[in-house]
């Protein structure tokens, strides 16, 4: 398999979680959001991808995009670890917290989004940085409540699960910008026990062949 991603992309960030969770190996290709104008705008990778987005997944013939389809995909081909519940009732409440953060949250502050803010809107960086900590703590202050009701050492009961995949490149993107974290007792708990993880710690964007 080959992940075409960047470093410090949550997305793939995410993929790379769920990758080492499930000990399979992968050839990590690189590319750069922000050199020679953004790599994920050649002709090449628009081919592969055009949404122009990380990550993208190679499996063989079959290629897919979108960080949650590539997970539930590896799920499906390879089912242990499970990510998910078996329950009905509990995989859905799973699903649930990975998109509160996948799609309420993280695009908020995607990388081409702040660029539009302070490009096309012309935003001041102050403002830019105003709108990137409003919205981190409107959606953790939620997920918070949330978890209130169903974290035990993760964000899901005492099992690694998708949303604890989604919540951590998260949090690190909190922590990059600047958010007050001491409101989120509960996020914070399950940060720190899913860091304890050599699946979690691997994937950390400092740890690729591209972060600089």
């Amino acid at each position: 398999m080959k992940l075409y991603g960047y470093w410090r992309s949550s997305a793939a960030y995410r993929v790379r979680i769920a990758l080492n969770l499930k000990q399979l190996s992968f050839e990590n290709l690189p590319v750069h959001l922000v050199k020679n104008g953004g790599e994920q705008h050649s002709d090449s990778y628009k081919a592969l991808n055009p949404a122009e987005l990380v990550p993208t997944l190679v499996d063989g013939d079959f290629s897919l995009n979108q960080s949650l389809a590539i997970i539930e995909y590896l799920e499906e081909i390879y089912p242990q670890p499970a990510l998910l519940p078996l329950e009905a009732g509990a995989k859905a409440q799973v699903r649930a917290l990975a998109l509160d953060i996948a799609c309420d949250i993280h695009p908020l502050n995607n990388l081409r989004i702040l660029q539009y803010l302070t490009g096309s809107l012309a935003l001041t960086e102050q403002q830019k940085q105003q709108w990137i900590l409003h919205w981190l703590h409107c959606g953790f202050t939620a997920f918070e409540q949330r978890l209130s009701a169903s974290a035990g050492h993760f964000c899901f009961g005492d099992t690694v699960t998708l949303a604890d995949i989604c919540l951590i490149p998260q949090v690190y993107n909190a922590l990059r910008f600047g958010l007050d974290m001491s409101p989120f007792p509960t996020i914070n708990a399950v940060h720190h026990q899913c860091l304890q993880l050599a699946a979690f710690a691997l994937a950390a964007p400092e740890h690729q062949p591209d972060a600089q």
